[in-house]
């Protein structure tokens, strides 16, 4: 019998937050020096608080005339989504595919509720057949 797939299986591991209290313009050099186009955010006591995206510094921010240096990364309040890392794939992508969401933030929650890692697509299209991804394609992408 095939071993369960679980989200702990599927993220990518070692992922790093912005503090909620550090500017939208750290966050952005942030993104930059890691090569990704999204990072959690964290709170003082360093749990998840959100998460921000590229397209947020930009559409929020710069494209307002507001200076990212002078805006707190937390500022921007969203709901965040994330998963328990015991999850199973099918739970996953039923949580992407509901929130029509590109990134999921993977949670310890036997330990100690920390923020262990990511999943993303790439992710998803590594560890999934293809019809699993054709699925979450359509949900995510066509809004079906």
């Amino acid at each position: 019998m095939a071993k369960k797939l679980l989200a702990r299986d599927i993220m990518s591991a070692g992922v790093q937050c912005v503090g909620a209290h550090e500017s939208l313009f750290d966050a952005a050099k942030m993104m930059r020096d890691l090569n990704v186009g999204c990072l959690p955010i964290c709170g003082d006591n360093n749990r998840l608080t959100g998460l921000i995206t590229d397209r947020d510094i930009v559409v929020e921010c710069c494209a307002s005339g507001i200076d990212p240096a002078t805006v707190q990364a937390g500022s921007l309040d969203r709901k965040v989504h994330w998963i328990d890392a015991e999850a199973d794939a099918k739970d996953v992508l039923k949580t992407m595919e509901d929130h029509q969401i590109k990134r999921l933030p993977v949670i310890d929650v036997k330990g100690g509720h920390r923020l262990i890692g990511m999943i993303t697509e790439a992710n998803l299209a590594k560890n999934l057949t293809d019809t699993q991804i054709a699925e979450f394609a359509n949900a995510v992408y066509a809004g079906a």
